[in-house]
């Protein structure tokens, strides 16, 4: 079966933040593409709905038993039920971390950029601090300043919170990065917990395979805690429904336990949206691997054409692509193009990187080409 990802799809006036929290704007900002989900995963949300009662939920079996499927298939991990917990959202989930392992006047450690969660959820804990360091290019490729980490990291550091793929540099770490990092946490008594919501689209999985938090030596298991959801993947994130895995029991209890009565309960169709991804989702999920692929290499090639200036970060993985517009003298460049093209972008500076912008290129080529040509239009001469 081939899916249709060039059809534009009307989504104003549906109660979507990505369009109609600024509907004067055209959005290329958040993580949220203009694609119809797999169709099996509609039918499986209709089918479900079809039962009139939507009481509260729980994993059932058929999603479990997917769900373990896909980690041992994907990622080579094999865990037990019990292992997984399940989560509304994995924003909440780094605010959970942070409140379970860290007390006032400890710290949280993460790399810029980075999503703006990363540099935030340390405020949902009191007096909890926070330590960026910057990630540095080696030959062309974004990675840890271990030097910079070692320096920086203190007695009071409890927690460092990895995002990979990375977001929005689109890197996707080799096993010899993440066992470094992993070294880098035991050696400092850290709980590393490793944000994994992109690792299902990655470009050329043969040649920069996913590491796993999980899949590393058993050694390191006593302190990570993986973050998983199809959410991002197959574009269901409004439905809401990722997980963690835990294997050591300690661990989880205590981030389990600091969870209290503010986690929200997860809808029933996010369970039934979950398994039929993980079931049936593979095709589409390949289809559109390829799309964004291309969608990539036309966006390098139009912008190195129009705006030579502009230096465009390469991804190996996901639809949310790095640019540094300082070439063009622009300190703020998401409010220049606001203003000067009516364009709605992620601004550098939520990432802890100011004079970037973070572009969406998940969508239709010619809706993205639009907004292209929208950025170039506006750019000061060089």
């Amino acid at each position: 079966m081939t899916y249709d990802f060039d059809s534009i799809i009307p989504r104003r006036g549906t109660g979507n933040i990505k369009y109609d929290r600024r509907p004067e704007l055209d959005p290329f900002w958040v993580a949220d593409m203009d694609f119809a989900s797999a169709p099996e995963i509609t039918a499986a949300i209709i089918a479900r709905a079809q039962h009139p009662i939507y009481g509260y939920a729980q994993a059932h079996a058929g999603l479990i038993e997917a769900t373990l499927a896909y980690l041992q298939q994907r990622h080579g991990v094999e865990v037990m039920a019990e292992n997984i917990v399940w989560l509304g959202g994995l924003v909440p989930a780094l605010s959970l971390a942070v409140k379970a392992f860290c007390q006032a006047g400890e710290a949280v450690m993460t790399c810029t950029p980075s999503y703006p969660p990363f540099l935030n959820v340390h405020h949902d804990a009191r007096q909890v601090q926070l330590t960026s360091i910057p990630h540095v290019q080696q030959e062309g490729r974004w990675t840890f300043d271990f030097a910079a980490m070692e320096n920086a990291i203190t007695p009071e550091t409890r927690l460092f919170l990895l995002s990979n793929p990375q977001n929005p540099l689109g890197r996707v770490f080799t096993r010899e990065e993440i066992v470094a990092l992993a070294d880098f946490c035991q050696r400092h008594d850290l709980i590393l917990v490793s944000d994994e919501i992109h690792c299902d689209l990655i470009f050329h999985e043969d040649q920069t395979p996913h590491v796993c938090g999980h899949s590393l030596p058993a050694c390191y298991h006593d302190r990570i805690i993986t973050l998983l959801s199809p959410s991002k993947t197959y574009n269901i994130a409004g439905i809401g429904i990722a997980y963690a895995i835990i294997t050591d029991d300690s661990l989880k209890r205590r981030f389990t336990s600091a969870r209290g009565h503010t986690q929200s309960e997860i809808n029933t169709f996010g369970y039934y949206a979950a398994e039929a991804a993980y079931r049936h989702g593979e095709p589409w999920r390949q289809q559109l691997l390829a799309y964004l692929a291309e969608n990539q290499q036309v966006m390098h090639a139009f912008l190195a054409e129009h705006a030579p200036s502009l230096a465009v970060n390469r991804n190996e993985a996901t639809y949310l692509t790095w640019i540094d517009c300082r070439g063009y003298g622009l300190e703020n460049p998401a409010l220049h193009f606001e203003k000067e093209a009516a364009l709605f972008l992620s601004d550098g500076a939520f990432f802890g990187v100011p004079g970037h912008v973070r572009f969406n290129f998940g969508c239709p080529r010619v809706r993205m080409l639009e907004g292209l040509e929208k950025m170039v239009k506006v750019l000061p001469l060089s």
